[in-house]
């Protein structure tokens, strides 16, 4: 094994144009597929973020007492749907909209107490929860109004698994094209030894003795590819925290912990592995059956 480890390097070594290409090719497939695992599991934390937050809130009239608004919620809560309910005063109301506008005084001038609804601030458990919630709540008569971002979410989860779909579909995509190409440099790498080749043959090597410094070359380039497009995409990723959190607030949506990226490194490894191991074994079958 370690002599066909050393015949793959010298293969590498020899050849470095050739060698180039094959990791350049790997080095471009991984970094799309880390960028896109990123996004991936990015997109999962935003939507459930979204969905943990507030999701339905409803106004009451100004008739509405709190006995009345109290009861509402319980029968709201009883549901077992829901995840938390928040009652927000009018004062509490008050407070907010001074917290928001508190850089413009006209704005903070014109609003009291009175003018600000009292409301109940509603999460569930699941986005699809919200829509009986929200049958509930207009049915009821102190009830003045209700709001329901329910369609923001459907569209933020549409749109993240229509590029789910797309980042699949580009992914296995680079992986034929870095299989075809991986498989056109073992094999002209194969081609150049038939010589060398034959009089191994004719010392008795078997078939699997010859195989092996080629199959470990296509995995060596696999795997330095690895390394550096996984590498490459998470310094292009962490450099663009900052400017990523001027849309998505100071929310970590970016998958930082340390296991999380191990596990997804440790995939792209063997996922490395498989694929240098096919392109190489394909590229040597054709000459050595």
């Amino acid at each position: 094994m370690s002599k066909a480890l050393r015949t793959s390097w010298n293969h590498i070594r020899r050849s470095p144009y050739q060698s180039f290409a094959a990791i350049f090719i790997m080095l471009q497939t991984f970094f799309v597929i880390t960028i896109f695992a990123f996004i991936v599991i990015s997109s999962a934390r935003i939507i459930n973020y979204f969905e943990s937050l507030p999701t339905a809130t409803a106004f009451f009239k100004e008739s509405a007492k709190q006995s009345q608004i109290d009861a509402l919620a319980a029968q709201i809560k009883a549901t077992n749907k829901v995840s938390k309910i928040t009652f927000v005063s009018k004062q509490e109301a008050l407070a907010r909209y001074q917290q928001q506008n508190k850089s413009d005084p006209i704005l903070l001038d014109l609003v009291t107490a009175d003018v600000l609804p009292a409301s109940l601030e509603i999460s569930t458990y699941q986005i699809e929860d919200l829509t009986p919630i929200a049958s509930t709540l207009h049915s009821s008569p102190i009830v003045d109004q209700v709001v329901l971002p329910k369609d923001i979410v459907s569209n933020l989860t549409s749109w993240t698994n229509a590029l789910r779909k797309i980042g699949l579909v580009i992914i296995v995509f680079l992986a034929l094209d870095a299989i075809f190409i991986m498989t056109i440099i073992i094999g002209i790498k194969v081609s150049h030894k038939r010589q060398e080749i034959e009089i191994m043959r004719l010392l008795s090597a078997t078939n699997w003795y010859i195989r092996w410094p080629f199959i470990f070359e296509g995995i060596i380039y696999s795997l330095i590819g690895t390394v550096l497009g996984f590498g490459l995409a998470t310094v292009t990723i962490f450099s663009s925290a900052s400017f990523l959190k001027s849309f998505l607030g100071n929310s970590n949506f970016i998958p930082s912990q340390p296991e999380l990226l191990l596990m997804l490194f440790g995939g792209e490894v063997l996922t490395a592995i498989i694929l240098g191991f096919v392109a190489s074994f394909m590229a040597v079958f054709r000459y050595l059956k």
